[in-house]
């Protein structure tokens, strides 16, 4: 059989990745190395070579889009479909496992899956029931206690309470939280893994079946797993089915939300006979950049090692500048993303990273000032924004009445009369009956317990769900979205609003209809009505990118939100210490590494240009701080470093010392200058040479500030 096509892009431990034998495997792949194509090949190299079913494969990584990578990828390489391949994210694998075995999980047909927001409200609903005062226990903390114990594998049942209040706490609102999520048939992300688990772990038949079926599990971004992913992982492989694990433990940057390191390093051990290759090749970035990125990282303990290289040698230094402060190193940015510009670089190019989201403001306001289009990654996704979720939870409530978490969200969305005194009372009924809100309701108003005007209001809004649910019996997927964001009153709501966000708001709605428009269902909703299945889609695509493209604008993102990414330009701002590395982690040696890792997978996204900052001053959070520059950049050699500007433990000459006016200084001492924001003022001190000499100015109105003369855009005043 020719399968020289599977191997002609490959490099010599590329190839010996694809094409090992078919055991257990450890891939090392490097940041930029090639990983996504090694694991592709791989499953091609197997399906060619030991003539296997392409339903023998389970393939798993951690994002929608990265699975939707490798399906292409695989269908373009072995000219084949990809449906009904076991292909997917985690969560979107338990949800199909658990979709195909609904009864042995002991779910309703219909379960439907809840986002964060849901659970978050579920929760203080929760809370408010049993009279938990959420100033002293925040419902986001009980969410977090909650999803971090599901991650270990932990039900309420399991916690030993003891007689530590907090515990306590936490166990008696998991506890509580589990049965009205029992009761509305619901699960959360969280419960997909853990559920399906159980599912597999105490059906010994059904666990028999797949690990018969599954013969190669292959995992992309292994460094990000948790514990019960892991666990999953090794429950379906048992003691046949092969392993091939492929991640990057200088990239484990994920410890904050469960992702576990140590599972990396314990993969040898529990697969003892598991070859290790090493892709340290890389195709992205100068040899500059990933030298002075090796030295960074090898600065942490306990590494499995690697040293990522390229065959392009060179590439420019790494510019360092040491701002003055947060005002300085923004300018000092955008006059670098305009240069690129000017040189022939695009502006989508250029990425802006920084380590807390409190750090964009300033670089937005200057490159508003510069005119320099940006979009800052992060904000709020189409399936997160509020109008699209009471739309959503309309949808699940005409689907299955008894969604507690739909009902309580648009009862009185748009306003009909139902007031927290009537909720209130639903819910007490609704605990001491064990029944939904909805079947409350109709008992409640049949019982006479409610003022007339609040019956009233109650009925108008279950007449009305039944009615939808009528209306769109036969109608198709995005008729049916359609007519039930309109009848149900949200449009005009959102119309009666006036102005451009609730403009907004309505266009986003309209969105949904063509959302549905374009959905098509995959392998695990095949057999589930349309709209259900478009509902399962919504939850788990929730937290996925949804933003608009944009023709050529700067991208600004967290150090987190780059991993993945790669720019030809990236400037790396806030490089002090107890901001980058965060104070949080400075007490902490593996908090730090984890910070290590974090400045590393920063530094590999660049493949050009790489522009490093601090600031000697910044004003964040509402205080000033005079922070020192951060012990990263002393642990980059300074062969790779260009310092535009030296620190300060560098500097030769004296600091803040006034000089003479030269002929670069165009603003003497004593001279009154005019400014286009701050107005009118006298220059009081001059500093520096070049491009980046600075000026201190006493403006009349807006007190001493110091300014770079590159960037101040100062002319002279006429002297009062």
């Amino acid at each position: 059989m020719d399968v020289s096509h599977i191997l002609n892009s490959l490099n010599e431990e590329q190839r010996k990745a694809v094409t090992g034998d078919p055991g257990h495997m450890l891939v090392l792949a490097g940041a930029g190395s090639g990983k996504t194509r090694v694991l592709v090949h791989r499953i091609a190299w197997l399906m060619q070579t030991q003539q296997l079913s392409p339903q023998s494969i389970l393939a798993v990584t951690f994002t929608n889009k990265a699975a939707h990578e490798m399906r292409s990828r695989i269908e373009e390489l072995l000219q084949i479909s990809t449906f009904g391949m076991w292909v997917g994210t985690f969560h979107g694998l338990a949800h199909r496992l658990l979709r195909q075995h609904y009864e042995e999980a002991k779910l309703p047909k219909e379960f439907q899956v809840l986002d964060s927001d849901d659970q978050h409200r579920t929760i203080k609903r929760i809370m408010k029931a049993m009279e938990v005062d959420d100033s002293r226990w925040q419902p986001r903390q009980v969410q977090s206690y909650i999803n971090q114990k599901k991650d270990e594998g932990l039900r309420a049942a399991h916690i030993e309470p003891g007689y530590d209040i907090y515990t306590k706490t936490m166990q008696r609102l998991y506890q509580a939280y589990e049965e009205t999520c029992e009761r509305a048939g619901v699960v959360d992300f969280a419960e997909l893994l853990l559920r399906s688990l159980e599912l597999l772990r105490d059906n010994a038949g059904l666990l028999a079946h797949y690990q018969r079926r599954f013969q190669h599990v292959l995992v992309d971004e292994f460094q990000d797993t948790n514990a019960i992913q892991y666990a999953w992982i090794k429950l379906l492989a048992g003691q046949e089915g092969k392993v091939m694990i492929v991640g990057d433990d200088d990239q484990s940057i994920y410890g904050w939300r469960g992702a576990k390191i140590e599972n990396i390093h314990r993969f040898s051990r529990d697969f003892a006979d598991a070859m290790t290759i090493r892709l340290e090749q890389n195709y992205r970035s100068t040899q500059t950049i990933l030298s002075a990125a090796n030295q960074l990282i090898s600065y942490n303990q306990d590494r499995l090692g690697k040293e990522l290289w390229t065959d392009v040698s060179g590439g420019d230094p790494i510019d360092l500048y040491a701002a003055f402060n947060e005002i300085d190193e923004a300018h000092y940015i955008v006059a670098r993303i305009e240069q690129w510009a000017r040189e022939g670089g695009r502006y989508s190019e250029a990425a802006i990273l920084y380590r807390s989201n409190a750090q964009s403001r300033v670089i937005e306001d200057s490159l508003i000032q510069a005119g320099i289009p940006y979009r800052v990654y992060g904000g709020l996704r189409f399936f997160e924004r509020a109008e699209i979720k009471d739309a959503l939870a309309y949808l699940r409530l005409v689907l299955h009445h008894d969604d507690d978490i739909g009902f309580e969200r648009v009862v009185n969305l748009p306003t009909r009369g139902v007031g927290n005194k009537t909720l209130e009372q639903l819910r007490v009924y609704a605990r001491e009956h064990n029944v939904s809100l909805w079947q409350a309701s109709i008992a409640m108003i049949q019982a006479g317990d409610f003022t007339a005007r609040a019956a009233r209001a109650l009925q108008i809004f279950i007449d009305l769900i039944i009615t939808l649910k009528d209306d769109i019996e036969d109608l198709e997927l995005d008729e049916q979205v359609g007519w039930i964001i309109t009848n149900s009153g949200l449009v005009e709501h959102h119309k009666s609003q006036k102005g451009e966000k609730a403009q907004a708001k309505v266009e986003n709605l309209e969105e949904l209809i063509t959302a549905a428009k374009q959905f098509e269902p995959g392998e695990a909703e095949q057999e589930l009505p349309a709209l259900q299945a478009f509902l399962a889609h919504a939850a788990l695509e929730a937290g996925e990118a949804q933003a608009a493209k944009h023709a050529d604008c700067v991208q600004m993102m967290t150090m987190h939100t780059a991993k993945g990414l790669e720019f030809p330009l990236v400037c790396i701002a806030g490089l002090e210490e107890g901001l980058f590395p965060h104070q949080m982690s400075l007490a902490e040696g593996n908090r730090l590494e984890e910070e290590r890792r974090l400045c590393y997978v920063g530094m590999t996204r660049a493949m050009q240009r790489l522009i490093l900052s601090y600031a000697e001053s910044r004003m964040l959070h509402g205080r000033q701080t005079f922070n020192p520059p951060s012990r990263f950049l002393d642990e980059i050699p300074d062969e790779f470093l260009h310092e535009v500007r030296a620190r300060k433990q560098k500097a030769v000459a004296p600091r803040f010392t006034q000089q003479k006016s030269s002929p670069e200084h165009p603003h003497s001492l004593g001279r009154r200058v005019r400014h286009p924001k701050f107005g009118d003022g006298v220059v009081v001190s001059v500093e520096g040479q070049g491009a980046h000499a600075r000026v201190q100015v006493n403006f009349d109105q807006h007190g001493s500030k110091w300014l770079v003369l590159a960037y101040a855009k100062l002319e002279p005043a006429t002297m009062v």
